[in-house]
């Protein structure tokens, strides 16, 4: 049983809090300068007010104790938080709007003895954002299937009922966002790569009486892969797009001339699985100028042009400004050898104060890739995500994929900064958790796709932070040869928190499969909560990647 400490003395080491949140999770930091003198600090308890299922005050739950994973979520005032950042993933679309006081407070003592340091306790108060907030929404779906959330719920292998419910589980609120865009009598004017999503997307488009004009990628390479949709919506205008490496936009405008209204756009395919298993992202813009960029964009790509005839059309538009934020929008591709899109970003990651998160499915960009991983070296927090992280093979061809390949596969294990997509799986899983699966039957797609994301992060928890999104994957490929659309949004303080949340919600969750299968372990071998304050020894290294994100994440100099 803890036991807590209070005197009416203000205590000088009193922890440091701050909140990050999303429509469907708060992401709490928090740092205790007092807790690298105590040989006997063994986390943090966090309680919640109001609590969970109408109680007044709940006590944030973690799956490890002392002793190993606990059979049910152990309270956290028994069961202490070792890290320095925790989620409270508990929040349901009734609680957007509502308001909620977190009280974080260091533990001492040992196991079955705790104490409560409530002295040095922090109070953090968050209001809920909706998924709209001014004229910007925003949509990350949770695309975690390797959970132990999800195969809770679910299961491994659901069927009927349970897997349409397992689908909204994991679009998280993608499944909902474009049916409700498309849900005008306005026009619609669209390009989408690839557009077979029978769940959601195509009968939202059957249900459309009014004008409806969708270019689809028409190339080689996905030949067919849009011809049922195509067949099925007669009361969709279709324009194939052959002339190009891909046409790879994911784009909608609601509104016609003269007056453009809104734009959908972002990383998701418009295909189950791109709403559900692969993690990405889709924003709502309402705004008549950006929307207008978009339709142009779309008239262009219906005349099915060469490269070579819309490479002079490739620029940045003049800043609009929206929510406070400056939002610029690029059209690839570009000239062969310019790299005015790409530049940008690495001109801005070079000139970061603070941090830079990336989250994509490859970074195959040399250039790039030099001046994120600079960010971590020179002593800034720096952590990125990709899809797949896999040993160098002798002889493999020298491309910009295979030295990505290589020098991501090192960064990963020397830095531990750098991740992918992993799970639990049969025969290799921690005692006292489910083995998991990586897809769901019937809905993973002709490619391995887990992280889809096209994002890159810069300065996201100060007052000034840049923030790249949208369809393109900053390769060659997406520079030179494709139909793509890229975004910057700077200045958006809300939204860049909003990212952070969402990419370490993805990056720690993936962080803790791949630290355990690449340890060495027995069988039986497991997690559990550390018994003295070894767990934080990387948090009070200088220069680790722990001890970075444990001061720029509360605002600390370090």
């Amino acid at each position: 049983m803890a036991r807590r400490k209070r005197s009416t003395k203000a205590s000088a080491n009193a922890v440091v809090s701050r909140a990050y949140l999303s429509p469907t999770l708060v992401l709490l930091a928090f740092d205790w300068p007092g807790g690298e003198g105590h040989d006997d600090f063994l986390g943090f308890a966090i309680k919640r007010d109001p609590g969970f299922q109408g109680e007044k005050t709940s006590w944030l739950p973690n799956r490890l104790t002392f002793s190993g994973p606990a059979k049910t979520d152990s309270p956290s005032n028994e069961s202490p938080i070792q890290k320095f950042m925790w989620w409270d993933a508990r929040i349901d679309d009734a609680d957007r709007g509502r308001s909620f006081v977190y009280t974080v407070i260091p533990v001492i003592g040992a196991p079955g003895s705790l104490t409560l340091l409530e002295d040095d306790a922090a109070k953090v108060k968050v209001t809920l954002p909706e998924a709209v907030v001014g004229s910007i929404g925003t949509y990350f779906n949770r695309a975690v299937v390797s959970s132990q959330a999800f195969v809770r719920e679910f299961g491994r292998k659901p069927t009927g009922d349970k897997l349409k419910r397992a689908l909204a589980w994991l679009a998280n609120g993608l499944e909902k966002v474009i049916p409700e865009f498309l849900d005008t009598t306005r026009p619609i004017d669209g390009a989408i790569y690839h557009l077979t999503d029978e769940e959601w997307v195509i009968p939202a488009l059957a249900r459309r009486t009014v004008h409806t004009s969708i270019v689809y990628d028409n190339t080689t390479k996905d030949a067919g892969t849009n011809d049922p949709a195509v067949k099925k919506l007669t009361n969709v205008t279709f324009s194939p797009r052959k002339r190009t490496g891909i046409m790879h936009d994911k784009f909608l405008v609601r509104g016609g001339a003269p007056r453009t209204l809104a734009t959908l756009a972002g990383s998701a395919n418009f295909t189950t699985e791109g709403l559900t298993t692969q993690a990405n992202v889709l924003h709502t813009f309402r705004s008549p100028e950006l929307a207008a960029l978009y339709r142009e964009r779309q008239q262009v790509l219906a005349t099915d042009p060469p490269v070579s005839k819309i490479v002079g059309l490739a620029g940045w538009s003049a800043p609009i400004s929206i929510d406070g934020g400056q939002v610029r929008v690029f059209f690839p591709p570009e000239p062969p050898s310019v790299r005015e899109s790409l530049d940008a970003i690495v001109r801005v990651v070079e000139k970061a104060s603070d941090s830079v998160l990336f989250c994509l499915f490859a970074p195959t960009d040399a250039a790039l890739r030099r001046a994120l991983f600079s960010v971590g070296d020179a002593g800034k927090m720096m952590f990125g995500l990709v899809n797949s992280i896999t040993e160098p093979k002798p002889g493999a061809p020298d491309n910009a994929g295979t030295v990505a390949a290589t020098e991501i596969y090192h960064r990963s294990r020397d830095n531990k900064d750098v991740y992918s997509h992993d799970l639990f799986p049969q025969g290799g899983k921690p005692a006292g958790f489910w083995w998991e699966v990586a897809k769901l039957p019937g809905k993973a797609g002709k490619f391995p796709v887990y992280i889809h994301h096209k994002f890159v992060v810069i300065d996201a928890e100060t007052d000034h932070p840049t923030i790249y999104t949208g369809s393109a994957n900053m390769s060659g490929n997406s520079l030179w040869h494709n139909d793509e659309n890229l975004i910057e949004i700077k200045g958006n303080t809300k939204l860049a928190r909003t990212y952070l949340a969402e990419f370490l919600r993805l990056y720690e969750h993936y962080r803790a499969r791949a630290q355990f299968q690449n340890r060495p372990h027995r069988p039986g071998d497991t997690f559990a909560l550390a018994k003295n304050a070894g767990w934080a020894t990387k948090a009070f290294t200088k220069g680790s990647p722990e001890w970075k994100s444990r001061h720029a994440m509360v605002g600390e100099d370090g």
